[in-house]
């Protein structure tokens, strides 16, 4: 349940609408749910920006679902990350109104915009090979409310390609870096803007990449100011940031 949830829930006993005692009832099971192999918390949403999210890699799909069906019941909005299509077609027959994006792998249904602010979350991708990436923070952050903007394939490698998106870093309010291989372009990004810029390391490149390691020690040790960096791959970890940081500088 959520903060809406409880606030209408009190109302309807203080009018007498429903008995103390129906209240308690209602509430009694929260803060958490026990489904034996997972404890969901339901008041996530209470003292955080967002309700649980569900982590598919390593559930089986009757996890999954028995985890989404739970959460459907709240009326809140949903969100799974590292879901395959087959995960997907399972949880939409028995939730039809969930929407998938494939190449992000997540699963979501947006019931309510959790942000009103007119600053948007600008998502940057070094290269296509790094958008699966990219599109998870996208479909996260959607869900979550925030309003985003785009900008793919425009790596270190060229660039000429960053002059187009320099009028985009003084209109957002967040930006995301996605990138592999060396991980660079975080830097260059940050160097050109005052705004906060969250660096996701991918585990995009060839060898000596070491699955990400190399872009992740390279977004730590930018010497440009302002950076923050989440895991390597972590798509949902750069949407949860920034939209904290939306939420609390513009929200």
């Amino acid at each position: 349940m959520d903060k809406d949830g409880i606030l209408k829930l009190f109302q309807q006993a203080a009018s007498g609408e429903i008995t103390p005692e129906q209240a308690y009832k209602l509430l009694v099971r929260y803060p958490s749910e026990n489904l034996g192999f997972a404890c969901l918390d339901h008041h996530r949403s209470l003292r955080d920006n967002f309700p649980e999210v569900v982590f598919c890699q390593g559930k089986t799909i009757e996890q999954i679902i028995a985890i989404m069906v739970s959460l459907e019941r709240e009326n809140v909005n949903l969100l799974a990350t590292r879901a395959d299509a087959e995960v997907y077609r399972a949880v939409a027959n028995i939730i039809p109104e969930v929407k998938y994006n494939e190449l992000g792998r997540v699963i979501y249904l947006q019931r309510k915009k959790n942000l009103k602010s007119e600053k948007r979350a600008l998502i940057i991708s070094a290269g296509t090979a790094d958008m699966p990436v990219a599109e998870e923070t996208a479909a996260c952050l959607q869900v979550m409310g925030a309003e985003i903007q785009k900008a793919y394939d425009i790596g270190v490698a060229g660039l000429h390609r960053i002059i187009d998106v320099l009028p985009c870093l003084e209109e957002a309010g967040v930006i995301i870096v996605v990138a592999g291989m060396e991980g660079a372009l975080a830097s260059v990004i940050a160097g050109l803007t005052s705004k906060p810029v969250i660096a996701v390391p991918t585990s995009v490149g060839y060898g000596a990449s070491f699955n990400g390691l190399a872009a992740l020690l390279s977004m730590l040790n930018s010497c440009a100011s302002g950076i923050g960096v989440v895991n390597i791959d972590n798509g949902y970890g750069a949407a949860a940031l920034a939209f904290s940081i939306l939420v609390t500088k513009y929200g």
